[in-house]
């Protein structure tokens, strides 16, 4: 049987930049914002990774600003790629402030999380429960 203490799922944040600077305040604010899907990735490992599969998680996130001169409207873009055993998700925003993008790619991204679990790890157990009964 499975226990949740006794196993760490990791969750790998790789950041790269486009036309900005990687301040160290750009990286918490990153790292505080998609580190906190890492609790909808948690619930996945155990049930989802096929034997010699990857251990973690992996997001790329990538942050633009669109050009140095571009000073209206939509300038930043962010894109996260989720790399999840057996999935990629993907996730972009656009908008005039950086860290609105940040947090509507995260938003966007547990959403996603969300429907991968329900079709992976709940219809199945659901199918299960229906025949015992």
């Amino acid at each position: 049987m499975f226990q949740a203490s006794s196993f760490k799922f990791q969750m790998l944040i790789i950041i790269t930049t486009k036309n900005l600077e990687l301040t160290e305040s750009l990286e918490n604010v990153i790292n505080k914002k998609i580190g906190r899907i890492q609790k909808f990735t948690n619930i996945l490992q155990h049930d989802s990774i096929p034997k010699g599969g990857k251990s973690s998680a992996e997001v790329f996130v990538v942050v633009k600003k669109e050009t140095k001169h571009h000073r209206q409207g939509d300038i930043f873009e962010t894109e996260a790629t989720l790399h999840l055993p057996g999935k990629t998700l993907v996730a972009r925003a656009h908008g005039p402030s950086l860290p609105m993008t940040i947090a509507e790619v995260s938003n966007e991204l547990e959403i996603e999380i969300r429907k991968y679990k329900t079709k992976t790890i709940d219809l199945p157990r659901r199918k299960i429960q229906k025949m015992e009964k």
